[in-house]
């Protein structure tokens, strides 16, 4: 940590016995776990019961289903996410009673502060990047802790504290709370605009990206795609504002340190092949498709690179990742048509991933079935995302997910469909959840591949249009 603390550096907080308002998502359970095998008196509640909620109970966390004032009982402080509203019961609960509230990011920093800490951040591929190295450095043997927002498909899980001294962790830039880390080596995969509710321009989020450099320790590496323009005007910003900076790019640019020479697709993987400055060749496989998650792989050997680890044995540990829950991840297969689940949401995913798809369909069609996430991205990108979608064959688009956000007038989903039939796709609209199923199986050919798309319940979505499949 820096020497003289600014004001992004965490508080002095009592993690003893911490209550969480939202215990079962992604990252408030992850560091939850972590703490409770610290030996912390974990607590915390969730809207409704989960897989996540009895895992952590299997912990010894005292957990709820549902939110009441009375759950926050003796707590030393209580844990939130951007996500809580300040109505909830139990935030209301602890500011009255004068107990301390404390954002996930900065209960994460806390956790870090003696470990080698490996900050992952970016518009996109955070989670997959920070999960090829968790898996790679366990492979390893260096028994890395490290929290993400999915479960390892290794692991089947997002958090785990390891006996090594490096903590991987994904940093989102959503809220800005990445601006709580100090990490000896952090990654900026990409900058694009998104989070509308948090960031007014692009230019608004290079500010935030920049700081985040920023708080690189003396001595530390920042990793940096080659080939992102968002990337390239950050580190246009960096050579005036950190000119003292250790800079690493990664990318299929000529210029890149680290260059993605050669990616050839086998299936559902791919074989990598990386050029460093000085000419020498590593090649490595990893068990996931695409360019996108061959470029994530090759920013992982850069943090190996930059943690000391040898090029030959990091690419080899690369080799080991399965991939993760909602990243392209395979549901099964029904009637000779196989369903792919994906978390993309914005329209560079969901790019990349019809990119992906159309690489692993071979001679069939590319069904995508995508559910559009909070009505300000949707009115803020609707048009770019119907773009992007009429690459596939037919697109089946939802209505929006509306998660954390109230309905906005004249924002729905036709906006999306609109533009991708604006843009020569072919579109069907599906307002009911329930009328899904039979919708893409009465589309869906033998050699076909599925792809369900979006941040929200359309994850549930693979196993039920597998069962419609079968049935008709």
């Amino acid at each position: 940590m820096p020497a003289s603390a600014s004001p992004a550096d965490p508080p002095a907080i009592d993690l003893g016995s911490p209550h969480f308002i939202g215990i079962g998502g992604a990252g408030m359970s992850g560091l939850a776990k972590i703490l409770a095998i610290r030996g912390a008196k974990v607590a915390g509640s969730d809207a409704k019961d989960s897989t996540a909620l009895l895992a952590l109970r299997q912990l010894g966390c005292r957990v709820h289903a549902g939110h009441a004032a009375e759950n926050v009982g003796d707590a030393s402080c209580v844990v939130v996410s951007s996500a809580i509203r300040p109505d909830n019961p139990e935030l209301v609960a602890a500011r009255e009673r004068g107990i301390p509230v404390v954002h996930r990011a900065d209960a994460l920093a806390r956790l870090m502060d003696d470990r080698r800490a490996v900050a992952v951040a970016g518009t996109h591929g955070k989670t997959t990047t920070t999960s090829m190295l968790a898996v790679s450095l366990m492979s390893l043997g260096l028994d890395p802790s490290f929290a993400i927002g999915a479960d390892l498909n290794e692991a089947g899980s997002n958090a785990h504290h390891g006996d090594g001294d490096i903590f991987v962790a994904e940093a989102d830039e959503s809220d800005r709370s990445f601006l709580k880390y100090a990490p000896e080596v952090a990654v900026v995969l990409n900058v694009e605009l998104d989070h509308h509710a948090n960031y007014g321009s692009l230019d608004d989020v290079l500010d935030a990206f920049e700081a985040f450099a920023q708080r690189i320790v003396p001595g530390g590496t920042l990793v940096l795609s080659a080939d992102d323009a968002g990337a390239g005007a950050l580190r246009d910003r960096l050579t005036e504002s950190a000119p003292d900076l250790s800079v690493v790019t990664v990318g299929e640019s000529d210029s890149a340190d680290l260059q993605i020479a050669k990616v050839e697709q086998q299936g559902l993987g791919s074989t990598v092949t990386v050029r460093g400055k000085g000419g020498a060749e590593h090649v490595f496989s990893v068990a996931v498709p695409g360019r996108v998650n061959a470029s994530n792989a090759v920013m992982a050997l850069a943090v190996g690179l930059a943690l000391g680890i040898d090029p030959a044995e990091m690419g080899a540990a690369l080799g080991k990742y399965q991939g993760v829950r909602r990243r392209f991840q395979l549901k099964g297969e029904a009637g000779g048509v196989r369903v792919i689940d994906s978390y993309a949401h914005h329209p560079t995913e969901i790019a990349a991933d019809l990119e992906t798809a159309r690489g692993a369909v071979g001679q069939g069609r590319v069904i995508a079935v995508f559910q559009p996430h909070l009505f300000s991205r949707t009115q803020q990108l609707g048009t770019e995302m119907g773009r992007a979608l009429a690459a596939a064959d037919i697109a089946v688009v939802m209505d929006i997910y509306a998660a954390r956000e109230d309905p906005q007038p004249g924002v729905t989903s036709h906006i999306i469909a609109h533009s991708a039939l604006d843009n020569g796709g072919l579109v069907r609209m599906a307002h009911s959840w329930s009328e899904v199923p039979d919708v893409v199986a009465a589309l869906a050919r033998p050699l076909d591949l599925v792809l369900t798309m979006g941040a929200g319940d359309v994850t549930l979505l693979g196993p039920e249009i597998l069962d419609a499949i079968n049935r008709r």
